[in-house]
């Protein structure tokens, strides 16, 4: 039998190592290195730094309560899983949410390719360590305007709230003067809160009332005047429905002299029409439903895209990615063009911020795209109908339930409304969840005129067993 003797000597200096402020996740927290640093500048503490920057009354007083810090690999990975384990996520349960996060089939490529080391950062390439994102990007650009039928399309932004906020601050730069932009009540609410804080103090979002879950037409005839820079359309709309007034909203705003903005179903446009293709001055969104896993807080990146009208491209914010022939014949060099629009040329003086943290999915998006081609992405949009118009007619079958209740055209997603059930959404959800079912996205905070309302999506994760589960689940529960 082997024993180990370890003296008190040793076991001190691991006390004391274990409590030394130096911490892994630190850069320079080493004291020698602080105290070199500290030289330099010519100050003998840190908290000498602070009182000379922070005045005393915005500092806090005390020690925040934080938790002792997890300074072992093992320890941090294992505290990280346990926490994930308390989740519940769309491995385990069916599900029918969507709402602007789509459960979309991931082909095994596209975690492949964006896995790869060149490629696996959300910072974009340079000239100075680029190994092949410049390329990649505008391959992803190009397969992009082959998708909405536009020439130019911009490096990716945060998400689809950006992208729509960024579109709005366009036009409101184009058409200078004018300072209102007409928007649908039914505008799904997180990215309208994003838009009217991006677009605070430089223009007004205007609400035009809804008929039957679309745009008013009158209404919308009514608010539109020579103050309007902007109409800005979802379609389909956020609560699902195609907006079949699209041309005819758009030409309106032409008449007036006003830009048309359109956020598309990207995966719809495998089957339907372009925004550019009925009058869309600008295209935006989310690119999320291309090949993008769901995640808590990100997964998510923005697009925009047009014709190539210099109006319209110099108030790009966004890097543009272009190609170039080089001195040797047949070969192509990749880069960015017209940079003096963006932060990261003008700084303060670039039409907006923006960030690069978004590159890594339209590596992936990108891959997506070119793995579906044409054909692909019209047989999803194809399944993607099809699916929900299953769902339609099954669910109908349930006489407490008003499903559709406008009769509008969809596309993945639709309302249910289980007002005549007596029942809260929230309730019912609650319930769905223990049969092993995420239901559909309850609507009665955003939008209390429908009273218990909830939107429902069908994707192409979701079969008729699914289906079926969902509509024997809301019997047992409506019993």
């Amino acid at each position: 039998m082997f024993g180990i003797s370890i003296d008190n000597k040793i076991m001190k200096e691991v006390s004391q190592l274990e409590s030394h402020s130096v911490h892994p996740y630190m850069p320079n927290s080493v004291e020698d290195v602080r105290k070199e640093m500290l030289e330099a500048i010519g100050e003998e503490s840190i908290e000498a730094v602070y009182h000379g920057i922070i005045p005393n009354e915005l500092r806090f007083q005390g020690k925040l309560k934080l938790p002792y810090p997890i300074r072992s690999e093992k320890e941090l990975k294992q505290h990280v899983s346990s926490l994930l384990n308390r989740n519940s996520s769309c491995e385990d349960y069916i599900n029918f949410l969507g709402a602007g996060c789509y459960q979309r089939y991931v082909p095994a490529i596209c975690d492949e390719i964006a896995g790869r080391a060149e490629f696996l950062t959300a910072y974009c390439g340079d000239t100075y360590s680029d190994h092949g994102k410049m390329q990649a990007i505008f391959e992803y650009a190009s397969m992009m305007a082959e998708l909405l039928d536009t020439d130019v399309v911009s490096y990716t932004l945060y998400d689809a709230g950006q992208a729509v906020s960024s579109a709005m601050r366009m036009a409101l730069r184009i058409k200078k003067k004018r300072y209102r932009i007409l928007i649908p009540s039914t505008m799904n609410p997180e990215l309208y809160s994003q838009a009217k804080a991006y677009c605070w103090g430089f223009g007004e979002l205007i609400k035009v009332d809804a008929k039957n879950g679309l745009m008013d037409m009158d209404d919308y005839r009514s608010k539109i005047t020579d103050e309007t820079a902007a109409v800005f359309i979802e379609n389909p709309t956020f609560l699902g429905s195609f907006e079949v007034n699209a041309q005819e909203i758009i030409r309106i705003a032409h008449e007036h002299e006003a830009l048309a903005v359109v956020m598309p179903s990207l995966t719809a446009l495998g089957l339907v029409e372009a925004p550019a293709n009925y009058g869309a001055d600008i295209t935006c969104g989310d690119i999320q439903e291309l090949g993008i896993h769901m995640n808590y807080g990100g997964g998510c990146g923005g697009f925009i895209a047009s014709s190539m009208e210099d109006e319209i491209v110099g108030q790009y914010p966004t890097y543009l990615y272009g190609i170039a022939k080089t001195a040797d014949e047949g070969r192509y060099g990749w880069g960015r063009a017209l940079n003096y629009r963006c932060s990261h040329e003008s700084r303060e003086n670039a039409n907006e911020y923006f960030g690069t943290e978004a590159g890594l999915w339209a590596i992936m998006a990108g891959v997506y795209l070119a793995v579906m081609g044409p054909q692909g992405m019209r047989d999803t949009a194809r399944l993607i109908i099809s699916r929900a118009a299953y769902a339609e007619q099954q669910l109908k079958k349930i006489s407490q339930l008003d499903v559709n209740p406008w009769g509008n055209q969809y596309f993945q997603e639709f309302i249910i409304d289980f007002n005549r059930t007596g029942m809260s959404v929230a309730e019912i959800n609650r319930r769905l969840r223990n049969e092993g079912i995420f239901g559909g996205k309850d609507l009665s905070d955003w939008f209390p005129e429908y009273g218990q309302c909830a939107l429902y999506c069908f994707g192409e994760m979701t079969d008729a067993a699914d289906i079926d589960k969902l509509c024997h689940a809301l019997n047992v529960i409506l019993e």
